[in-house]
């Protein structure tokens, strides 16, 4: 190459903004390919494991995993001394992985076993995305290597980790596009040739930037010279890094669990803690930060303290509790990104620091999503890693003085103080009753307060920080442990809790199964309404409508159940009825089954209820056509809707397993996405006959009897849907001219606009 005059800067001189520029752009670019990619192909794999949002912390811990690989390559490269090698080897890597283009999820692995599903999951994206993905993901560190090398002698070739900040900002962007423009707009056809068609796009890029920094760069006259070397991290120091990156890893996806678990059940809830925890990264790599550290510490001190003593209770009101959260989380995240900032090595360790980092992720991901679940039978892991974040503050190695040792004894009787208060009411059961959930958790918060305040008087010493947080959730799970549930169990697919609840009216105690704040069923214990469905499920609502109207029918009905929670709908079994339900969660199959906490397939069934364990779409296509009176689909009242349950091709399949005269009833009560239009759409799109109902609650049964209860039936034609048609409960939706989902289309971001507008 001889041609390298042209508009070559001398060495020394800062005319040159071109160079930069290419640099941003291309790290900004691969960063909104890496984080667009990961909700599209989480989304391809859903309709595999039911749509639990355990499958976006599971594929997080993939992808963490991934990105490690690609920092160890992009490190492991810089023992090449040639950039124009390097250069050629990226680019042929690049070639390599484009051969998994376009996008798919590979089916060599087969259907998942419910039972195990993590490792089904993570190979299948490693054989699906890891190449292309690992080797994208390495861009930011490797071309901030290059950049240190070739602007050595600029001004901003010292702090090459500027341009982190580009690559979490095009990360922050992509991710947010994804719900609200991208999944709208476009279908998962024209996401994956348009992802892949970026693609190709970048390795150009590549190439163009290549040969301009080659003719542009300062030393025309060779290779540009190597860093100057300066001395190893050492372990001590690289365990600390590891650590301070782990630890808002696990956060991000442990605030996610609780909030979805504990608060209430919003959609996109792993959007938020993932963009602020982006943001973060931004902030922390910025030259002059827009939060400077030291306002940091103090702002994550007192709202880092209040959290914690909340963290234990589910009530309250719902949105201060869920910005407290995001808020204690962004500043806790940013804390430990601007330490880590401020121990950023010289440019010749970048990608060593970048690898440590990426380790630290891996760790913080697999926590919380491989190693939590088996060890915890709740999200006990977010306010762990919440209360010991807390060592990551300034040590304070002063003596201590007796202010502080007398913060830290009244933080002990503080903490004391609700633990006896809620024994004494476990003595006192007319005081118990007199006490309900709410009251006490507002009790327990407010005796708490004071320790927080100790807290965040000693927020500069570390380790009586940290001590005085554990003592204060200790504290506040104590009482809500012993009022807010009797059995605790968590799998892959979430936390299920069974609670007790008192109703005289219902005979006394009621057991509830909950998942989170969704109730997924309630049965009296008494002997007297036992065997009476409830809920959503009680003789008036929709499901119960239609589930007697079958029965009328000649002869054993055939019913099929998408969802089985407490098993109430085995309440309307005959002897002559055969009934299945379709479950994904074995816990579920277990706990519903379990006399000890429900008998509605134990004891109220007459005759033996079968259970298919698996995603609903895979094991009813194995199911015999037209042989179902009534399948009832009940997927859709939890935080994570299973969207594929509810497109064309879904209702499709349901309408092909039914007799002549056979309904499909779906229930579509959710509090927060309008889920009704898309189905009647599809129900439109089909040609099918279709019927809607809300029906509302009687107030003046017990609290546990009944819920409102919103549901759509669809039959193959009218011989199905006559009787229904004669009730005038169910009525015509007028004509729709929302987009039906499909296989390759979903809009939830649609479905959350029109339900605030709906309540507007």
């Amino acid at each position: 190459m001889t041609e390298v005059t042209l508009d070559v800067a001398s060495p020394g001189r800062s005319g040159d903004r071109l160079t930069p520029l290419l640099f941003a752009l291309a790290i900004f670019t691969s960063a909104a390919l890496v984080f667009v990619v990961q909700p599209m192909v989480t989304k391809l794999v859903l309709p595999m494991l039911g749509g639990s949002p355990s499958v976006w912390n599971t594929a997080m811990v993939f992808f963490q995993a991934a990105l490690l690989g690609g920092y160890a390559y992009a490190h492991l490269l810089q023992r090449i001394g040639s950039i124009r090698t390097q250069v050629m080897v990226h680019l042929g890597l690049l070639l390599l992985a484009a051969l998994f283009l376009p996008l798919k999820i590979s089916g060599l692995l087969g259907d998942p076993d419910p039972s195990a599903p993590i490792a089904w999951l993570l190979a299948t994206l490693a054989l699906s995305v890891g190449a292309p993905f690992a080797v994208l993901s390495a861009t930011a560190p490797l071309l901030q290597a290059w950049f240190a090398r070739v602007r050595a002698n600029e001004a901003d070739g010292k702090n090459p980790y500027v341009l982190y900040a580009a690559s979490n900002l095009g990360s922050f962007l992509a991710l947010l596009a994804y719900p609200v423009l991208i999944e709208p707009l476009t279908s998962l056809g024209e996401q994956r040739m348009g992802w892949s068609g970026g693609y190709a796009l970048f390795m150009m890029m590549i190439a163009v930037l290549a040969l301009v920094v080659w003719r542009r760069r300062t030393d025309t006259s060779s290779e540009p010279a190597a860093l100057v070397v300066s001395p190893p991290i050492a372990w001590r120091e690289k365990g600390i890094l590891v650590l301070l990156a782990a630890a808002p890893s696990s956060l991000m996806l442990g605030v996610t669990a609780h909030l979805s678990t504990d608060v209430a059940s919003a959609p996109f809830l792993w959007v938020l803690p993932l963009a602020l925890y982006l943001l973060t990264f931004v902030i922390a790599f910025q030259t002059r930060p827009w939060i400077p550290l030291w306002l940091t510490l103090i702002i994550q001190g007192a709202v880092g303290a209040v959290t914690v003593s909340l963290t234990a209770f589910r009530t309250g009101e719902w949105a201060t509790i869920f910005a407290l959260h995001l808020v204690a989380f962004f500043f806790t995240a940013l804390m430990c990104h601007q330490r880590l900032a401020e121990r950023r090595p010289a440019p010749d360790r970048l990608t060593e620091f970048y690898l440590l980092m990426s380790l630290g992720g891996v760790v913080g991901g697999a926590f919380n999503a491989l190693i939590a679940p088996v060890l915890f039978n709740m999200v006990w892991e977010y306010p762990l890693v919440l209360i010991l974040v807390g060592l990551a503050r300034p040590w304070n190695t002063r003596r201590i003085e007796l202010r502080d040792a007398l913060l830290v004894l009244g933080a002990v009787f503080i903490c004391l103080a609700p633990p006896v208060f809620f024994e004494v009411l476990r003595a006192n059961e007319g005081l118990r009753a007199a006490i309900g959930t709410a009251e006490a958790s507002t009790i327990t918060t407010l005796i708490l307060l004071p320790g927080v305040i100790c807290a965040f008087l000693v927020r500069d010493r570390a380790l009586l920080f940290t001590a005085i947080l554990a003592m204060i959730a200790l504290s506040a799970h104590h009482v809500a442990r012993g009022y807010d549930w009797d059995l605790s169990e968590r799998s892959f697919f979430g936390v299920m809790r069974v609670a007790g609840a008192d109703d005289p009216r219902l005979g006394g105690q009621v057991n509830i199964l909950m998942h989170g704040t969704t109730l997924h069923g309630a049965q009296a214990r008494d002997d007297a309404f036992a065997c009476l469905p409830t809920l959503y499920y009680a003789p008036a609502t929709p499901i119960g409508q239609a589930a007697q109207r079958i029965n009328l029918r000649d002869g054993g009905s055939v019913v099929g159940v998408v969802g089985q929670g407490s098993g109430a709908m085995a309440a309307y079994k005959r002897f002559d009825d055969q009934l299945t339900f379709f479950e994904i969660d074995p816990m579920v199959d277990r706990l519903s089954r379990d006399p000890a906490w429900f008998t509605y397939i134990s004891g109220c069934a007459d005759g033996p209820v079968r259970t298919v364990l698996g995603d609903a779409r895979l094991t009813l296509a194995r199911e015999a056509p037209g042989s179902y009176d009534l399948l009832v689909i009940d997927a859709f009242s939890s935080d994570a809707v299973p969207t594929h349950l509810l497109t064309i091709e879904a209702i499709e399949g349901y309408l092909k397993l039914l007799k002549p005269d056979g309904v499909v009833v779906l229930h579509l009560s959710n509090r927060n996405l309008d889920i009704t239009l898309p189905a009647a759409a599809a129900a439109q799109a089909l040609g099918k006959p279709h019927l809607h109902q809300i029906y509302f609650e009687d107030d003046t049964l017990p609290d546990m009897a009944e819920a409102s209860t919103e549901a759509l039936i669809i039959a193959n034609s009218e011989a199905g849907m006559a009787e229904f048609r004669a009730d005038r409960r169910w009525r015509q939706l007028k004509e729709t001219d929302v987009r039906p989902w499909t296989d390759d289309y979903v809009n939830l971001f649609g479905s959350l606009w029109r339900n605030i507008a709906g309540r507007g």
